[in-house]
């Protein structure tokens, strides 16, 4: 997520630290590291001009000149303008999603097709009911494409939110008021409403949009916008906010788009905060987006708070304590307990979902492991454990020869594939002794050790 601008501006922190003092010539060439930055970025041009001058500003001021460690006040500065830019200094309340009204609250989703619209509801609805606890109802008022119904329907059964069916030939302002009406009658707390979207902005679905708005007089009504849309969100963005009151934004594909311009740019050009972001394609891959977390991983500070939530929300933590417990009795850590483990690395969003958001200096340490290698790694390994006996698993010294060849014609891999796999959980057995004594370094020593085969090629 956003590698190319965190590169950029990992490598312009690290020189703006190393400044002992600055003078126009230093200032000068940050600001044009900066700038580029940002345009290879496709952040729009005005955003650009309006942030480097900003910085230039304050660079030049008082605030640094007085400063005896110039560098990293300048950090500081990059730091307070990218917080303010994807709405940082927006009230914190508008930041949030507002449900404060008389249920049903209503959600109106707006954007061009393809933004991801539909996807997005599904999400939100399982964030609501999870976080918020929260009984949502979810219809579609895109009656120019089933597909898109019946995609709706899929996305809510998966996300265990309750789907509005859409009755055939009727007017997508009747279909919503009947469904904001049976969340009435049925006590539902919240209705997200699916819109028609087109590839491109065009004045008959912006009036059908406006006349939904008027109708339904939503508390929130939020633009979805493609994060890998590049220059062509600041139209779109324009247009919409230009017809619709928007109260904010999701942007999506985050996961997918190295550049990440459209989060820094759509807040500037619409004036609404960013709610939330899409970081993945599963249903739990969205985030409420908080702009000072979102700047430290730009500066490659990482995201902690990110990745404890993460953990907290996707690992099992009663299997964890329990494993943990068994280890403290020096109970034996087998083969199933370490494909739990590899399927709770899994549930987290793999390696590259905890990489991204370490800092820097973590993440370009476990930049040597290559995420996508590491991936398929994992799933083989999943497929040799799968392929095992029940007390082959619970044994692992039973494997030997022919059940090796056994193993890896299951799972449709090379014996040698088998042994590094039984090495690597050795490995891992060893790092589970280490935990019981305490060894902590023998304990890095061995990971390191056992995630050596996944390194670049």
């Amino acid at each position: 997520m956003l590698d190319q601008i965190t590169d950029r501006f990992s490598r312009i922190v690290k020189q703006m630290r190393g400044q002992t003092r600055l003078t126009e010539t230093n200032t000068q060439e940050m600001l044009r590291e900066v700038r580029l930055a940002l345009l290879e970025a496709d952040v729009a041009l005005p955003v650009v001009r309006d942030f480097v001058a900003r910085i230039r500003e304050q660079a030049l001021g008082q605030e640094v000149l007085g400063s005896l460690t110039p560098g990293q006040t300048l950090v500081g500065i990059v730091h307070r303008e990218l917080v303010r830019l994807m709405g940082g200094d927006l009230p914190a309340a508008d930041r949030e999603l507002n449900l404060a009204t008389q249920p049903p609250a209503v959600i109106l989703m707006a954007g061009l097709q393809g933004a991801g619209k539909t996807t997005t509801v599904g999400k939100l609805g399982r964030w609501l009911a999870g976080q918020r606890r929260k009984k949502v109802l979810a219809v579609s008022v895109d009656v120019y494409r089933p597909a898109a119904i019946a995609q709706l329907q899929t996305v809510c059964e998966q996300a265990e939110v309750e789907f509005f069916p859409t009755p055939p030939g009727a007017r997508p302002v009747d279909i919503a008021r009947a469904a904001v009406d049976h969340a009435r009658r049925h006590l539902i707390d919240v209705v997200l409403v699916d819109t028609a979207g087109r590839t491109t902005v065009d004045e008959p679905m912006m009036e059908e949009i406006a006349q939904l708005h008027a109708a339904l007089h939503p508390i929130e009504t939020l633009f979805v916008v493609d994060a890998m849309l590049g220059q062509d969100a600041v139209q779109t963005a324009s247009a919409f906010g230009a017809r619709l009151p928007l109260t904010g934004v999701v942007v999506t594909k985050l996961d997918g788009d190295a550049r990440g311009g459209v989060a820094l740019s759509v807040t500037h050009i619409t004036g609404k905060p960013i709610k939330f972001a899409g970081t993945a394609e599963k249903l739990t891959g969205l985030e409420a987006f908080d702009p000072e977390r979102m700047a430290g991983r730009i500066l490659g500070m990482g995201d902690i708070v990110a990745l404890v939530e993460e953990v907290r929300s996707s690992v099992d933590l009663g299997a964890a304590e329990k494993l943990a417990k068994r280890m403290q009795t020096g109970a034996r850590f087998d083969l199933n307990d370490f494909r739990e483990q590899i399927a709770q690395m899994r549930r987290m969003g793999g390696l590259g979902g905890v990489i991204d958001k370490l800092p820097a200096q973590l993440s370009q340490a476990a930049g040597q492991l290559d995420p996508k290698v590491a991936e398929r790694q994992i799933r083989r390994m999943e497929g040799m454990i799968q392929s095992m006996t029940p007390a082959e698993r619970t044994k692992p010294e039973l494997i030997k020869a022919s059940r090796k060849r056994r193993i890896a014609a299951g799972a449709g891999v090379p014996v040698q594939e088998v042994n590094r796999l039984l090495a690597q959980y050795e490995q891992m057995n060893t790092v589970m002794k280490q935990m019981r004594k305490g060894g902590l370094a023998k304990m890095m020593r061995a990971f390191g050790s056992m995630t050596g085969g996944m390194k670049r090629g």
